[in-house]
């Protein structure tokens, strides 16, 4: 189980994805557990984000980045600069 992160991919991978018609989840800086019951995908708009699973390495992403969380993962989430993101479970 590990996270898939595309830094600033395409304009036509996005559209091909329908990112821009998935719901948007906004969060301020903080922290956090966090457990996936199913696999979610998410494009970051806005902000900075440090996610470690339990018992594995830390991950970064922010702007740009298109990321796949998956399920089953439990982690804790670090959220350094306020995140709004697109995002949909799979």
């Amino acid at each position: 189980m590990s996270q898939i992160i595309i830094e600033q991919p395409s304009a036509e991978k996005l559209e091909s994805l329908g990112v821009s018609t998935w719901s948007i989840w906004e969060k301020e800086v903080s922290s956090f557990p966090w457990t996936y019951d199913t696999a979610e995908v998410c494009y970051v708009l806005e902000g900075d984000v440090i996610v470690t699973p339990d018992g594995g390495k830390s991950v970064c992403f922010g702007k740009g980045d298109l990321v796949t969380l998956p399920a089953g993962m439990s982690c804790f989430w670090e959220i350094l600069s306020a995140v709004k993101k697109h995002y949909v479970f799979a």
